[in-house]
């Protein structure tokens, strides 16, 4: 049996997910929100009052549980979960509202000796997975560049926690870092420089370049007061990639100015949410590989996500 705790949007597509699957899965919310539409998505059970209560009836611990409730609630949800004895955890990205709560979540997932991944479901978009093809083709990456401007005009006008709002690099920006390390190699040398903020949020323009353990090279910049689109660009010696919108694949080859779209089967990410029909197969399956550890994720922040926040 797997639980999905939520029952919001996201809850939803990993329902459908698991049904077409063929897994037995209920879902636990803190209200009867969506019931109806859980159950037509092959849901053994709805159940309401919140996963506290649920707990406190004693129910048998399932083998695997996707949290996809809201940024808020992901830590307090997770560790709830390991202190009921549950191994494996697939939890929404980024597995926390502020940083400052992960090394608790980190620290209690050893004692337990269980298993935290995080969901960065672009990992596993047909379109990253097509690049991959060509990069090896060519013999890697040399070099690449990256974008997560923020559309700041947008987002202070969602109904979000002050913390949230305060933490949007965090929530919605490493969506696109992690994916562009993932891609082109951990940083091994990273400078960073930052500059301005918003009323919500600081800094607000971020631009840096490093080298990555694989040895290339790349630079990275976002300008939150201006107009722009996350999107990465890889270089290799044959070709240029992009991704921008990261769903698709561009690609310009040596000695062209040309830039063509790339056919790629991307039926999955088409009839679910892109990404998410591979990256739940996978946690499902046990197959860890492209998964992201709440381990590696405190890696990320000190290494990564820190210095590029200028703290």
């Amino acid at each position: 049996m797997i639980w999905i705790i939520g029952t919001g949007t996201i809850a939803l597509e990993y329902a459908k997910i698991l049904n077409q699957l063929g897994h037995e899965f209920i879902a636990v919310g803190r209200s009867g929100k969506n019931a109806d539409e859980f159950i037509e998505a092959g849901a053994k059970e709805v159940v309401s009052g919140g996963l506290n209560n649920y707990l406190a009836a004693s129910p048998t611990t399932p083998q695997k549980v996707i949290v996809a409730t809201n940024v808020s609630q992901l830590v307090e949800i997770t560790i709830a979960l390991l202190n009921y004895g549950v191994k494996d955890i697939l939890v929404e990205k980024p597995g926390f509202c502020q940083p400052t709560e992960l090394p608790t979540v980190v620290i209690l997932t050893k004692e337990k000796g269980a298993n935290v991944f995080l969901a960065y479901n672009r990992r596993f978009y047909s379109s990253v997975l097509a690049a991959e093809k060509i990069i090896a083709e060519d013999g890697g990456i040399t070099s690449f560049n990256f974008e997560f401007t923020e559309w700041a005009h947008v987002i202070e006008k969602l109904d979000y926690p002050r913390e949230v709002f305060e933490n949007w690099f965090f929530v919605n920006s490493t969506h696109v870092v992690d994916l562009a390390f993932f891609l082109g190699g951990e940083p091994k040398e990273l400078s960073c420089f930052t500059f301005d903020k918003l009323a919500w949020h600081k800094p607000a323009v971020f631009t840096g370049a490093g080298i990555t353990n694989t040895g290339a090279l790349f630079s990275y910049q976002a300008n939150w007061n201006a107009p722009g689109r996350w999107g990465i660009e890889i270089l290799t010696s044959q070709h240029r990639l992009y991704l921008r919108p990261m769903e698709k694949l561009q690609i310009q080859n040596t000695g062209s100015v040309d830039i063509s779209e790339v056919e790629i089967d991307d039926q999955l990410d088409k009839e679910f949410k892109p990404g998410f029909y591979l990256e739940a197969k996978s946690f499902i399956e046990g197959n860890i590989e492209r998964l992201c550890s709440i381990e590696q994720q405190m890696i990320h922040i000190d290494k990564i996500y820190d210095k590029i926040l200028d703290k």
